[in-house]
């Protein structure tokens, strides 16, 4: 890699892709990528100095490349990675290049069905707000940064080990993290056996002398021996919940929007950690960054400070509008146990208001195989507003539409709307309590709807 002058991306508007873009950038290396639509990240990346163009066109692609980036989103008849593979360039999926980053690093790696975006950025947050300063490779762009990466000084390097393609085998991680084990990407895995056994796997990935942080729930839902092998390694493992853990999380209670928790850890009570994310899912995570940073060393007081501060993440629970009258907030919610989650929590914060959810659902197969618990889910809000499924890199799947889930679901007030109708809707509904949910294109909505309700 130190020989790399010239690094392509296919598909660097992704997330994950554009924050690997932008670290490979800050070292100096020319980046260039093609996307298939113009975002507001892409918008940032060319800012940025990162040449990118919207065309599948082999003659736009510059000479002298030393390697070649992809994301598993990419399809396979997509001309420029075919022409890459016909013309024998080096290429690489992201999960392969991120690995080779972890390998010569000091990796913190976060996995979880749920909770990577949020404990990594959370741990990313209070690391560089002391001494240690890691890189930061992270699935989300924290509010106070306006950034997916966040340059280090350190050979500390924070980042997500994503379940999806099995990515997070590559990693290599000193510290790796485990918030949760619940099934999904049922069209990568066989079942949910074959996800549970790949999540072992990636705790077997961790260094020698190395540390796994792990939920309670997550660690059961892996098999014995994986404890066996991880002590043989001399890899300590920490566990994370409300009973019968090495961090016990208690004393929850929320006082002028924000929750206040203690935990305790090793004998010792750590009083008093404020945050503002709502949601015990969110103390999860948070206790997870605060066990991070213990063992790297920091103290208790250093981590309260930083935690307090920490902003939060664009589309993850954040807040679009709160004023006196009305509450928008937006969710990349889009899993039925995360839609349990934001929902609970908005309910907690807001017992007395009528809730309005906006729900966009993410791919035909995750929602072919989870209909019965979305329909649960979604039938505890007060007014529903469905849209189409997203399909993202899949086909349609026959019996598989937002209109089949619509009629599963109990709510009196709901309705289908594709996105063309969605503004004019509420622009006439004028909704005082709105959640805006889920992973796909809804997002580019968000700005739109605030306008409305303003």
């Amino acid at each position: 890699m130190k020989e790399w002058k010239k690094l392509y991306f296919v598909g660097i508007g992704g997330i994950g892709m554009s924050a690997l873009a932008r670290y490979f950038n800050d070292k100096g290396i020319a980046v260039f990528g093609y996307d298939k639509t113009q975002t507001v990240l892409t918008k940032m990346l060319e800012d940025e100095g990162i040449e990118i163009h919207y065309e599948d066109d082999i003659t736009l692609i510059p000479e002298g490349i030393d390697a070649v980036v992809y994301t598993p989103a990419i399809p396979d008849d997509h001309k420029e990675l075919q022409w890459f593979k016909d013309h024998d360039y080096l290429i690489m999926k992201r999960a392969a290049l991120l690995g080779k980053l972890s390998e010569h690093a000091k990796a913190i790696a976060v996995a979880g069905t749920h909770g990577k975006t949020t404990t990594s950025s959370m741990i990313s947050h209070i690391l560089t707000n002391s001494s240690i300063e890691p890189s930061s490779i992270l699935g989300g762009i924290p509010t106070a940064y306006g950034t997916n990466y966040i340059k280090g000084t350190s050979d500390w390097l924070v980042t997500e080990a994503d379940e999806f393609d099995r990515s997070f085998l590559h990693l290599h991680p000193q510290i790796g993290v485990v918030m949760s084990v619940d099934p999904d990407h049922l069209d990568i895995y066989d079942d949910f056996d074959s996800m549970k056994q790949t999540f072992a796997d990636y705790c077997r990935q961790i260094k020698q002398d190395g540390t796994l942080i792990i939920h309670q729930h997550a660690l059961t839902q892996l098999e014995d021996t994986l404890i066996d092998y991880l002590r043989k390694q001399n890899i300590a493992i920490i566990t994370i919940g409300s009973n019968d853990v090495d961090v016990k999380i208690k004393d929850v209670r929320i006082q002028e929007g924000r929750q206040y928790f203690s935990l305790e850890y090793k004998g010792k009570d750590l009083d008093n950690f404020s945050l503002r994310m709502a949601g015990i899912h969110n103390i999860e995570n948070a206790t997870a960054a605060i066990i991070v940073a213990i063992e790297l060393g920091l103290t208790p007081e250093e981590i309260k400070t930083s935690l307090y501060e920490f902003q939060g993440i664009q589309r993850r629970f954040e807040y679009v509008i709160d004023t006196e009258d009305t509450v928008m907030i937006d969710d990349y919610a889009h899993h039925p146990t995360e839609l349990k989650g934001t929902i609970a929590a908005a309910r907690t914060l807001y017992p007395d208001r009528q809730l309005t959810v906006v729900f966009q659902p993410h791919l035909f197969s995750r929602t072919q195989d989870f209909m019965e618990d979305f329909a649960t889910e979604l039938s505890k809000v007060d007014e529903l507003i469905l849209m189409p499924i997203y399909p993202a890199r899949e086909l349609p799947i026959a019996g598989v539409t937002s209109e089949v889930l619509l009629e599963k679901i109990s709510v009196k007030q709901k309705c289908l709307l594709h996105k063309e109708e969605l503004l004019n809707y509420l622009k006439s509904k004028k909704p005082k309590f709105l959640l805006m949910l889920g992973a796909g294109d809804i997002g580019a909505q968000v700005e739109k709807v605030k306008e409305v309700l303003k």
